[in-house]
């Protein structure tokens, strides 16, 4: 046998037992992570230099795991730890932003304090004074620290590189570069079908995981820390904006040459038999969905930005402009409202929009009272000033009086991610989060959304 063969043999055997050893640690403390810490494969492997996934494996270079379980068995368990939160929360298949060290360092601190947060004794460790005061400075703008929400709070900012030097050292522990996000960019957006199938696996992973963490949630709150709020903020349904503004549309005819609803075979069999005598006319009108009643409210408190609600109407009048979603005779309105309503613009054509938007200014500044505009807008009802209203947008940071009654039309609140304080959403209204990535004036593409039934949060 060959010395050298016999050596690497017994350097993957010690490799694998250090790494079954850390899995079984790991589920002692925490039983709802069963299918996560079972979903990566084991990989000893000297073509990364330290540790790392691609989704499938946990792939480990034999001497940095050595040297890493020589330090302490409780470090080999949270770099366990610390790959599996990063396919939990599906860090490894996310479109890599434009600052990369800066988004690969954001991912790196979400999995570490999240770590930190948990009462483990598998992966208890001290924590340093530089971890607090990020963990601090990060809670003073953030609800949960996520890493979408930690880049944004990094790059608001220039960023001192000295600064950011030490927050790798500090939390950069393992290997990225087996990532499929790498293979992401502008000439090749989407994932491979072999990704994709990984992605939908650790979707499944993670929805069964906060299954069993809200079905065990004295085990759970005891001792996962922050982990059931970030997993479901990341197994929130996304949709589209424009799918989403489209609920909102009526069925409608239009004079329109409907060529779906007749047969050409038919149409030119009579043609042919006949001279000019086609069998079937094509019919001169179509159903169509479109919006025509609608309302927008602005909330104008201190609380709410200008500019994110200027992006918020441009975002929104791109998708009223369409032909397909925008009649030539609407009835729009929109509301500026804070405790009282302070305005009301009444929108009937796609050039009013326009001025509206060439010329809009945010007025107000006081407390948030959602219930004046639901009245305001009830009493329009009553005067017959909309005939089918199909629903109101309420664009907020979520921080007022709610009306206890429903409506007789959809209502939606707006969120922005940053400002997000939706938990008193009530239960017949929906509740949408936009990231701040898609409330952004110069984007021609509109992002995804979370969207959730408020009661499904409740």
């Amino acid at each position: 046998m060959d010395v050298r063969e016999d050596i690497g043999r017994r350097f993957t055997d010690v490799s694998i037992d250090i790494l079954t050893a850390s899995r079984n640690e790991l589920y002692m403390d925490q039983h709802y992570l069963a299918l996560a810490l079972g979903g990566l494969e084991f990989a000893v492997t000297t073509q990364i230099e330290g540790i790392g996934t691609d989704g499938n494996v946990l792939a480990v270079h034999p001497k940095a795991l050595a040297d890493l379980y020589r330090t302490s068995r409780i470090a080999v368990n949270r770099i366990f730890l610390h790959q599996v939160y990063h396919c939990l929360f599906r860090h490894i298949f996310k479109r890599i932003r434009p600052q990369k060290e800066i988004w690969m360092l954001s991912c790196d601190i979400a999995v570490e304090l999240l770590i930190d947060s948990q009462d483990n004794r598998s992966t208890r460790a001290p924590r340093s004074r530089l971890r607090e005061n990020v963990r601090q400075e990060l809670s003073a703008s953030l609800h949960v620290l996520n890493a979408e929400g930690i880049y944004r709070v990094l790059t608001d900012k220039p960023c001192d590189p000295a600064r950011i030097s030490a927050l790798m050292q500090e939390f950069c522990v393992d290997d990225h570069s087996l990532w499929p996000a790498w293979s992401l960019d502008e000439k090749r957006p989407h994932l491979p079908p072999k990704s994709l199938l990984l992605k939908k696996k650790w979707d499944d992973i993670s929805a069964k995981t906060q299954t069993d963490m809200e079905s065990f949630s004295s085990e759970a709150a005891a001792s996962s820390g922050d982990l059931l709020e970030e997993t479901r903020i990341e197994n929130r349904e996304r949709i589209s904006y424009r799918s989403f503004l489209r609920k909102f549309a009526a069925i409608r005819e239009e004079m329109h040459i409907d060529m779906d609803s007749w047969d050409s075979i038919l149409y030119t069999f009579g043609l042919s038999m006949y001279g000019n005598m086609p069998l079937i006319e094509p019919l001169e009108s179509r159903e169509v969905k479109k919006i025509d009643e609608f309302v927008i409210v602005i909330d104008t408190s201190m609380s709410v930005s200008g500019a994110l609600v200027h992006s918020f109407l441009e975002q929104t009048y791109s998708v009223l402009s369409e032909s397909e979603s925008y009649l030539h005779k609407v009835h729009i309105r929109i509301l500026q409202c804070d405790e009282q309503v302070l305005s009301d613009v009444k929108i009937t054509s796609q050039e009013e929009l326009a001025a509206y938007m060439d010329h809009f200014r945010l007025t107000g500044g006081g407390g948030t009272d959602f219930r004046p505009a639901f009245e305001y807008v009830n009493r329009l009802i009553g005067e017959n000033q909309f005939q089918d209203l199909r629903g109101l947008l309420y664009f907020t940071d979520g921080k007022g009086i709610y009306p206890k009654k429903k409506p007789p039309y959809e209502t939606a609140f707006i969120f922005c991610e940053e400002k997000c304080d939706a938990g008193g959403v009530p239960p017949w209204a929906i509740r949408l989060v936009l990231p701040r990535e898609d409330t952004k004036v110069d984007e021609k593409e509109l992002g995804s959304a979370r969207f959730v039934w408020a009661e499904e949060q409740l």
